[in-house]
């Protein structure tokens, strides 16, 4: 896996330490500083490749953004912040994400991944995505996309089905985003609530797919694009 090397600056302590010990659970994150200031990272990036800042604004004699907008060549850049009114200037100056402490795991994550595929290179890109990391229980967890056989929707959450695991993993996700994750990769919505991997499917029978001991309902909407989509499968 290709990782990212990344800076952290933050005048205070525990903001570092924070966003220190989320960028350790990202697997394609590597940390090669954490600074204080900005002239502490002008060091760091003297010395080392720097794929991405974690930066933030208001900082003694020097702003963040006035720091970015000092360097010839810029790394990619998420400024993480107390503070709502630079939303527009990081924007301006070409910024990943904007994040507002305190900073969950989830939107973190959610803006490493935005950085992330910026980063690789589209074949490296097209590579990376068959699989995702999902937030579990205060843990990141790979998961796979051609094991997944399908995914269900419940109010704040979503429920992925692995081929050969007797649980589901749960995460809090939204349909939509896990949904743009898998539909490159052979995944159809048929109901408002399931997604299913369409190479994972046993039999249709009276608008219902089985899928190992699974039953699901496809909606009326739906059953026609299914049903071109198969059959196109079959005749390639």
């Amino acid at each position: 896996m290709v990782k990212m090397n990344c800076v952290v600056v933050d005048d205070e302590v525990m903001g570092r330490k924070l966003l220190e010990e989320n960028i350790k659970q990202i697997p394609f994150l590597h940390l090669v500083g954490s600074c204080s200031n900005a002239f502490e990272a002008t060091e760091v990036l003297k010395k080392e490749r720097v794929d991405l800042l974690f930066l933030d604004i208001q900082m003694p004699g020097l702003l963040g953004t006035s720091f970015l907008a000092t360097l010839t060549h810029k790394p990619l850049v998420i400024f993480v912040t107390a503070y709502a009114n630079y939303a527009v200037e990081s924007y301006n100056l070409d910024a990943v994400d904007y994040l507002m402490k305190p900073v969950s795991l989830d939107r973190f994550l959610l803006s490493a991944n935005k950085a992330y595929a910026l980063f690789l290179p589209k074949s490296d890109t097209q590579t990376k995505e068959d699989f995702f990391f999902v937030n579990v229980e205060y843990s990141l967890v790979r998961i796979s996309i051609p094991q997944i056989t399908h995914i269900e929707g419940l109010k704040d959450y979503v429920k992925i089905y692995i081929e050969g695991e007797r649980h589901p993993i749960l995460t809090k996700q939204t349909m939509k985003s896990v949904e743009a994750k898998v539909i490159p990769h052979g995944f159809m919505r048929v109901h408002k609530s399931y997604i299913v991997n369409l190479a994972k499917i046993e039999s249709i029978k009276q608008h219902r797919i089985k899928m190992g001991h699974f039953e699901i309902t496809v909606s009326e909407s739906y059953i026609g694009e299914l049903m071109e989509r198969l059959n196109a499968s079959k005749l390639g």
